[in-house]
């Protein structure tokens, strides 16, 4: 049975060091998030030196997508049952290993098997990182300067693995793209170590529900498999197909068992919520437009423009430093003055129009001129949403669910950019196919010019996604964040340290 907290026990004081046991989380969080990118530079080196197929070239990266997307609800009710400081240092030293094993790959089947590993200790780890800032900041104001450091690292992680990859790649080895994460991974748990804590009655007392573990994972690998058949053969192929009905018989029938489960592995109550079942989706829209547009515009850059892996991954910079500032100077500076809904729909049309530019690219356009202030734009916009959407994804939950309302929140954002990346990618394919066949020629020039035709369909697409979010933002979103957020609801305990 579940243990709870005593309402009267009142509010522990704040713990003195939270802002350094933050430092250490955010390297935790850093290296979760740059490893779904850091590999993706160096895939022709990995390619040349194991000599596996382009046809098992895309499994380095859907290896961890599929392990870490489809088991984050697992491992974010593990970090309730364990303790959220055990479940974090198991899943570093668990990530570390992989990586190791990864770095020093002598065949395809090692290398995978490696990231697949890294993929089941990301979950693991991801979800007590952020419950950890859930449960470690409880006070409005801190708690948004702290989701703003935290949706900027989850935000712009993906371009620093960009950046990060590509001085490895170039100056170093690609196996470093990997060993890297070791040394992120020391510091975090030397950090975490000295500076975080568990109070032992915040932990879940509550069996560990199979079923539903069972059921909810292989229903979000299927899917997100469903979308990378998608990708290779076409919406129509049978396999696509059956893993689109097999996902959704198997989702539909985890709900039904999670809503007969007094222990259930997501309590219906924490997506229940209208501002956390709001902004789960919206940011998981937020992502699949993030994603595909790293995917593109590395494409734009690199194969149009014709910069190096090391001077893509630094065109995306910018992005980076503005992410970090819409986050962190603008959603958290204002996620206690000014409505949250606000903030999301401003940012997420922001995103809009910048998408909408990138609409724009043509093969002779100046990465000046257009990327770049549609990156500014973009950087902005998203940080600024992100900041009091992650907010909002873990606001008023209970102690003992912090672990997987984090986890539906890394699952949101994990899902949304797998999918986004191969529903896009494969929209963009479908758009240079059509614009080929209807041209007599076929020189290098016009097939440029159909794959960034096949860019610009999928950044309009974006556009749409984005819009989306923002109207899911005015509609669901209602909640204001100037109060203390952890306020107790009658029957209900506050969330403190």
């Amino acid at each position: 049975m579940t243990q709870r907290i005593s309402d009267a026990a009142g509010p522990a004081a704040p713990d003195p060091r939270r802002w350094t046991a933050l430092l250490f989380v955010g390297v935790a969080q850093l290296m979760v998030i740059l490893d779904a990118t850091i590999v993706n530079i160096a895939l022709p080196h990995v390619q040349d030196e194991l000599h596996f197929s382009d046809a098992n070239r895309q499994w380095v990266v859907t290896a961890y997508s599929l392990a870490f997307g489809g088991l984050l609800l697992l491992g974010g009710r593990l970090s309730d049952l364990w303790g959220r400081k055990r479940a974090f240092i198991i899943g570093l030293i668990g990530f570390a290993l992989a990586s190791a094993l990864g770095g020093a790959a002598v065949n395809t089947g090692m290398l995978l098997g490696a990231r697949a590993l890294q993929g089941v200790f990301g979950a693991v780890l991801a979800p007590a990182a952020l419950s950890l800032v859930t449960v470690t900041f409880t006070e409005a104001r801190e708690r948004a300067k702290a989701f703003g450091i935290f949706s900027a690292i989850a935000g712009g992680g993906g371009a620093v693995g960009l950046i990060l990859g590509g001085v490895l790649t170039q100056f170093v080895d690609w196996r470093w793209c990997l060993f890297v994460n070791i040394i992120f991974a020391v510091v975090a748990i030397a950090g975490a170590a000295i500076y975080l804590r568990d109070r032992e009655a915040e932990r879940n007392r509550d069996r560990l529900d199979l079923p539903g573990t069972l059921l909810g994972s292989a229903g979000i690998v299927a899917l997100v498999y469903g979308f990378t058949k998608a990708e290779e053969g076409g919406w129509g192929a049978g396999l696509t197909i059956g893993l689109f009905a097999v996902a959704a018989v198997l989702l539909a029938a985890f709900v039904l068992v999670e809503s007969r489960t007094r222990a259930a592995l997501l309590p219906l109550r924490v997506v229940a919520d209208r501002n956390r079942g709001g902004a789960y989706l919206a940011v998981a829209l937020g992502m699949m437009a993030m994603f595909a547009q790293f995917l593109f515009l590395t494409y734009q850059l690199q194969l149009v423009i014709g910069f190096s892996p090391l001077a893509s991954g630094f065109a995306f910079l910018p992005l980076t430093v503005c992410l970090i500032i819409g986050s962190t100077q603008i959603g958290a500076r204002l996620v206690t003055r000014v409505p949250a809904r606000v903030l999301m729909v401003t940012g997420f049309l922001a995103s809009t129009v910048a998408m909408l530019l990138l609409t724009q690219l043509g093969t002779d356009t100046s990465y000046w001129a257009l990327i770049l202030p549609a990156e500014v734009l973009l950087g902005l916009g998203m940080g600024t949403a992100f900041a009091p959407g992650m907010n909002l994804a873990t606001r008023g939950v209970r102690p003992q669910d912090a672990g997987v309302a984090s986890a539906m929140l890394n699952t949101s954002q994990q899902v949304g950019g797998s999918i986004g990346t191969a529903l896009l990618n494969t929209v963009a394919a479908g758009a240079t196919t059509a614009w080929l066949a209807g041209r007599t020629t076929a020189s290098a020039g016009v097939t440029l010019q159909g794959a960034v035709h096949g860019y610009t369909v999928a950044f309009a697409w974006c556009a749409g996604i984005l819009a989306l979010a923002a109207l899911i933002s005015a509609i669901a979103v209602n909640a204001k964040l100037s109060d203390d957020n952890q306020a107790a609801r009658p029957g209900r305990p506050a969330v403190h340290v």
